[in-house]
């Protein structure tokens, strides 16, 4: 088992930044490819970032390109997701998940989550 504790969420002015982190327990990370998933009110939770387990493969969705940047570092079991030019159309609950080895972008595909944070941006 693995347990995920999202953290770093909060509200922002749009153009600002934020720095989600993912912290790791039960298991090392370093068999698993991560996940940032985001879910805004009366929608349904899409893909925002994935990063392989060797960390050499990260993928984004459309809309965070440029702007948004997955890391990983396996040593402290931890994943983070650097958000910066922010707008208000990020506003979600942002989740962390976890899958064994090969990389994939719909959430059914995750394994394991974390209770999410909540991300707030202002216009």
């Amino acid at each position: 088992q693995v347990q995920l504790v999202e953290s770093g969420g909060g509200l922002v002015q749009a153009g600002g930044s934020l720095r989600l982190s993912c912290a790791a327990s039960g298991r090392t990370l370093s068999s698993y490819t991560m996940g940032w998933f985001r879910q805004a009110p009366g929608k349904e939770r899409e893909l925002v970032a994935t990063i392989s387990v060797s960390g050499a493969t990260r993928s984004y969705a459309a809309s965070v390109k440029g702007r948004f940047t997955i890391s990983r570092d396996n040593a402290k079991n931890m994943v983070y997701l650097q958000m910066n030019s922010l707008k208000p159309e990020d506003t979600a609950v942002y989740y962390c998940a976890a899958r064994p080895l090969a990389v994939a972008t719909s959430a059914p595909r995750y394994d394991y989550w974390g209770q999410g944070t909540q991300v707030t941006v202002s216009s």
